[in-house]
């Protein structure tokens, strides 16, 4: 017997060693006991979901990481909804061992988010970013080439994306030549690998490579991590700056990376992408086929018609007398001849019609026909403006009389003439009543002949 931590007793085979069963379940039940249930926070990585519906993924910080799992989540985890790539989220779980590997993970029983993760962050950050400068709109895509004869690669020359994309276009464009460029797609370093591959193929003649028709940059599927050199700037500013039609296939499906948004076109997963930018052989050969046949049909139909009409004729009446064929016929000319002479006439008399409607319109508007009407019109309003200005005139002239005799009657003067008079203070106010002045005010009282100054010497 020996004796662990927390005082637990084993036992050790005849030689002391355990077995890993022994040491592995051991540590699950030392976690599962010591641990038990706990929240841990974290951000999402490498999300797998499985068609039985478990979900299989990696919660992780900055120093490190933890394999999780969560079995039938629709049943039996609370806010699975929560979990995807990037996502920072609260888990609770159990902590445990699995023992076929022999390596600690989560078994996660309910979820809540709480927050971005940082590198989702960042990805939001950009893509709204790019999106404002206008690198994402549709109007600065550029069409891919119906049949392209030159592709470029920009992949891994070691994945498996590239032999999925040659065996595509190699099965549905056997005329293609496919050009590589091999970059690193993963790791420090391997975003500015891809942007200088894009750039370089953009200007084939300067980098002594061959002109590609359409360029398809990409890699397999992997965690947000793995793809994350396609979320970088420079990658994105390359494919957007690149003259090529770009199509981006970045891992499967249901990622998305910032060099999709940037990309002419954006294909699910790098076969998907193959068979975007070429046509099949075999459909083209098809269409071919259909179109081959669609011409021949009329042009026999044609042929048969042609050798059906001489037959007739040659059984008809032009076998016996060709002169009686033709003689309708050039009746008909004389009369179609004659038709189009009669419309000829009527269409030229027409014409020199409305020539002469128009010369005798241009004739009445005449500079000097013009300038005489106008002068005449100015002549005729400068006399009927004196006119008006002389009546008014007049009427004015009528009423500032009126108002002169109607001031000069009843104004002040008038009542001076008739013996009337006022007094004024010396400060010009008027005198109304004997309670307004005192002895020794000075007084001026205004009659017809002018004025008369005055004291008050008594009350």
């Amino acid at each position: 017997m020996s004796v662990g931590e927390k005082g637990m007793q084993y036992r050790l085979g005849d030689d002391g060693a355990m077995s890993v069963t022994k040491l592995v379940r051991r540590m699950k039940n030392l976690l599962e006991i010591e641990i038990g249930d706990v929240w841990v926070e974290g951000e999402v990585s490498n999300l797998r979901k499985q068609s039985s519906g478990h979900y299989y993924f990696s919660l992780k910080d900055e120093q490190a990481q933890m394999g999780c799992a969560a079995f039938s989540v629709k049943r039996r985890c609370p806010g699975y909804e929560a979990l995807h790539d990037g996502a920072k989220v609260r888990v609770l779980g159990e902590v445990t061992v699995y023992e076929a590997r022999g390596q600690a993970q989560l078994i996660v029983k309910r979820v809540k988010a709480a927050g971005q993760g940082d590198l989702q962050a960042r990805f939001e950050a950009l893509k709204k970013k790019l999106h404002e400068e206008g690198l994402f709109a549709a109007g600065t895509k550029k069409e891919l080439p119906s049949f392209p004869r030159t592709i470029g690669l920009v992949t891994s020359p070691t994945g498996a994306a590239l032999q999925d994309m040659l065996n595509v276009l190699s099965r549905r464009a056997p005329w293609v030549v496919a050009v590589l460029f091999p970059v690193a797609v993963q790791g420090a370093g391997a975003e500015r690998e891809i942007a200088r591959a894009i750039q370089r193929l953009g200007d084939p003649e300067k980098n002594g490579l061959p002109r590609c028709d359409v360029i398809i940059t990409g890699r397999g599927g992997g965690s947000l991590e793995d793809l994350w050199n396609f979320n970088e700037e420079v990658v994105a500013r390359a494919v957007f700056a690149c003259p090529i039609p770009i199509v981006s296939a970045v891992g499967h499906e249901i990622d998305f990376t910032i060099a999709d948004f940037a990309a002419d076109l954006r294909a699910p997963t790098p076969s998907a992408a193959a068979e975007l930018v070429v046509p099949d052989v075999v459909e083209l050969r098809q269409k071919l086929q259909r179109v081959q046949e669609g011409l021949r049909r009329p042009v026999r139909e044609k042929f048969r018609q042609a050798r059906d009409l001489m037959k007739l004729a040659r059984r008809g009446v032009l076998a016996r007398d060709a002169v009686k064929v033709l003689r309708e016929p050039v009746l008909r000319l004389d009369e179609v001849r004659a038709e189009m002479n009669r419309v000829a006439r009527e269409r030229i008399s027409q014409l020199e019609m409305r020539v002469a409607d128009r010369r005798a319109s241009w004739k009445a508007r005449h500079p000097r026909i013009v300038v005489e009407q106008r002068r005449q019109g100015l002549q005729q309003f400068k006399a009927r403006f004196t006119q008006l200005a002389k009546h008014k005139l007049d009427r004015y002239e009528q009423r500032l009389d009126r108002a002169q005799r109607l001031l000069k009657t009843l104004g002040p003067e008038s009542a001076f003439e008739r013996g009337f008079s006022i007094t004024l203070t010396g400060d010009g106010k008027l005198v109304t009543d004997p309670g307004q002045v005192k002895p020794g005010d000075q007084l001026v009282t205004r009659v017809a002949g002018g004025t008369i100054a005055s004291e008050v010497t008594d009350e």
